[in-house]
């Protein structure tokens, strides 16, 4: 398991990049460990917790680890999960880009993760033992909901609640129609058209929460489709030639719709028969991007009659998208100097 390896004992600025988390092996032990801690949290399920704790106990984590361990399994590259490889990337590439446009001062990038490892509350006791006063905290979910960015808040609040001595902590809640992140998906798009072709449609598809959760107040949908809808124009698509759906969906409730494995069938059926497809609530590929939609919807798209089924690539470290995290934290880094 890679990890970043940044001095900061000599800093007084950091910046945390944190994504969700990931198992630290693709095993049904390490699986079902990683499961736990991220399905207990209220943020995720939101069902009463004594009812939760019945389901969960005697009819999740008994079962669905081994599968998903399966599926882990096959993405598992380099010795570790791609999440934490490309989150490692990031920071690093973040950490040079830094370094470069602002060599007077000194500022440290580490990855966390809100489940598993490196834990977001251990890089937080790393910062504080070496004495840094300010902290900058980017979660990479570019669409906020409760139950991604809100939840690295609550971490970060909970460790915030056992500190005496508080640095100044600053957290970006997302950037969803930021000018930088729009543009280096259309060209992430355009790049991979140069030498794939053009689809008949282009799905934009974004990892869904429960409708009642949006109906409670996320706004996580409303910013899926701003992204989606800023994307396609600067794309120049026609409304026909695009369109916006919801994955990864779990339990039994409704969730936002429409559903992609279920749009997806009903295009092919309709005599769609060339489809690309790009995650942008993704920043980093993962098990939802390389196993479920890199595979499993294509195996949907193409035994409903669908004829080429495309997954375009996560901008991960991609050099655009790194300018855009350094066009995020900047300003605040700039705010800090002011005050120091």
């Amino acid at each position: 398991m890679t990890s970043n390896s940044q001095d900061t004992s000599a800093i007084q600025r950091a910046v945390l990049l944190v994504n969700l988390g990931t198992p630290d092996a693709p095993t049904p032990q390490a699986v079902r460990r990683f499961l736990r801690e991220f399905l207990s949290d209220s943020r995720v399920i939101e069902i009463p917790r004594v009812i939760w704790a019945i389901i969960l106990n005697l009819f999740v984590l008994p079962f669905r680890p081994k599968r998903v361990a399966h599926a882990y399994a096959s993405i598992w590259a380099m010795g570790d999960s791609p999440m934490r490889l490309i989150l490692n990337a990031q920071a690093n590439a973040l950490q040079q880009m830094l370094d470069f446009q602002i060599v007077h001062r000194d500022v440290a990038v580490l990855p966390a993760m809100t489940y598993g490892t490196p834990s977001l509350a251990a890089a937080l006791d790393r910062l504080s033992a070496d004495g840094v006063e300010q902290i900058i905290i980017l979660p990479l979910f570019p669409q906020y909901s409760a139950t991604s960015t809100g939840a690295v808040y609550d971490v970060a609040t909970r460790w915030m609640q056992t500190q005496r001595n508080l640095p100044t902590v600053t957290f970006i809640k997302d950037y969803f129609a930021h000018p930088l992140y729009i543009q280096a998906l259309a060209d992430s798009v355009r790049r991979y058209q140069v030498e794939h072709g053009t689809p008949d449609r282009l799905l934009m598809s974004f990892h869904g929460i429960p409708i009642p959760y949006a109906e409670r107040g996320d706004p996580y949908p409303e910013r899926c489709h701003v992204t989606a809808k800023r994307v396609a124009e600067a794309l120049g698509l026609r409304d026909d030639q695009w369109a916006i759906s919801f994955q990864s969906r779990f339990g039994k409730q409704e969730w936002v719709k429409p559903y992609t494995n279920v749009l997806l069938t009903e295009w092919a059926q309709a005599g769609v028969k060339s489809v690309q497809i790009i995650s942008p609530a993704f920043s980093a590929d993962c098990l939802e991007t390389l196993e479920e939609l890199a595979i499993e919807n294509r195996d949907v798209f193409l035994s409903a009659g669908g004829q080429s089924y495309q997954y375009i690539p996560a901008l991960n470290a991609d050099v655009a998208h790194i300018e855009m995290m350094a066009a995020l934290i900047n300003p605040i880094l700039d705010g800090f100097e002011a005050i120091s």
